[in-house]
C-alpha cells in the first residue's frame, strides 16, 4: 500500500476523473471557518502527496501534514518544498501542539482495520484541536453502500505517461478488499503493478460515536467532495473550574 509506483501515478489517475484538490481545499477551508471562525492553523492527517495540503498552505497561516508512507511524504516534499510533513501514524501521534482545524481527507481513515483503531485515530486528531476547533473527516463508504464485485476503470494521460487502472472489489469480513491493477506506459517502456487495498466499512453511528467520545460535536454532510460526504465536528470548549 502506498508504494513508490503508486505515489508516482496516484494524482494522475484521479485528475483524469476530474478531481480538483485545490478547489476541494478551498471548500474545506470555508467549511472549517464556518464552524471555527478565524481558524488559521491546519493539520492534514494522512496528507499523502500533499495534493490537499499544498493548497491548504496558501489558505492558512500554518498548514502541516502527517503521513505514515515514506514514498508519499517524499513526493509531497519534492513537489511542495518548505512544507512541514510529520512522519506518524494517525492512530496514535503527538506533535506537541494544537491546531484550529484538523482534516483527514479522501477516505484515508478507511484504511484502519477496526473500530477501535478508528476511534483511536479520531481521539488523536481531537487531542490536536484547540477548543472550538473544527475536525473534518471524509469517510469510506458505509456498509449499506457496498457493492459486491464492483469494477472501476480509468485511462489517464499526462505528458508522456499513460496510466490504465482497473479495480475489483469484494467483501472481506466487514471491509472492502480492492485488487487494483495498473498498466503504465512511458518512453522507457511499459510496466505493471498491483495494489491490494483493504478499507473498513465503518457505520455512520460508529463515526459519530467516535467524535462524541473524543469531545467533539458531530454532523454528517452527505455528498461532496467525492460522494461519500464529510463528518464535521467542533471540539468542546474547556470550562475552567471554580
Amino acid at each position: 500500500m502506498y508504494s513508490t509506483d503508486l505515489a508516482e501515478v496516484y494524482e494522475t489517475v484521479y485528475r483524469s476523473r476530474g478531481k480538483d484538490w485545490a478547489a476541494e481545499a478551498e471548500d474545506i477551508a470555508a467549511l472549517a471557518r464556518r464552524h471555527a471562525p478565524g481558524a488559521d492553523a491546519l493539520l492534514d492527517v494522512a496528507c499523502g502527496t500533499a495534493a490537499h495540503l499544498g493548497p491548504f498552505s496558501k489558505l492558512f497561516a500554518t498548514a502541516e501534514g502527517l503521513e505514515i508512507a515514506a514514498p508519499m511524504r517524499d513526493l509531497a516534499l519534492e513537489r511542495w518544498p518548505g512544507l512541514t510533513i510529520h512522519e506518524g501514524d494517525m492512530r496514535d501521534f503527538d506533535l506537541g501542539r494544537r491546531y484550529s482545524v484538523v482534516t483527514c481527507m479522501f477516505c484515508a481513515i478507511g484504511y484502519l482495520g477496526s473500530v477501535e483503531e478508528m476511534r483511536s485515530a479520531v481521539a488523536s486528531m481531537a487531542r490536536h484541536l484547540e477548543p472550538g476547533g473544527a475536525l473534518i473527516i471524509e469517510p469510506w463508504w458505509f456498509p449499506e453502500q457496498f457493492k459486491e464485485g464492483f469494477v472501476a476503470g480509468d485511462l489517464a494521460r499526462e505528458g508522456d505517461r499513460t496510466v490504465a487502472r482497473i479495480s475489483h472489489s469484494t467483501l472481506q469480513g466487514r471491509a472492502t478488499r480492492m485488487e487494483v491493477r495498473f498498466l503504465v506506459g512511458e518512453p522507457s517502456g511499459i510496466r505493471t503493478f498491483t495494489e491490494i487495498d483493504v478499507l473498513t466499512l465503518f457505520t455512520r453511528d460508529e463515526y459519530e460515536q467516535a467524535f462524541r467520545d473524543a469531545g467533539c460535536s458531530v454532523a454528517y454532510r452527505p455528498g461532496p467532495p467525492t460522494g461519500r460526504g464529510l463528518f464535521v465536528g467542533v471540539k468542546e470548549r474547556e470550562v475552567s473550574g471554580r
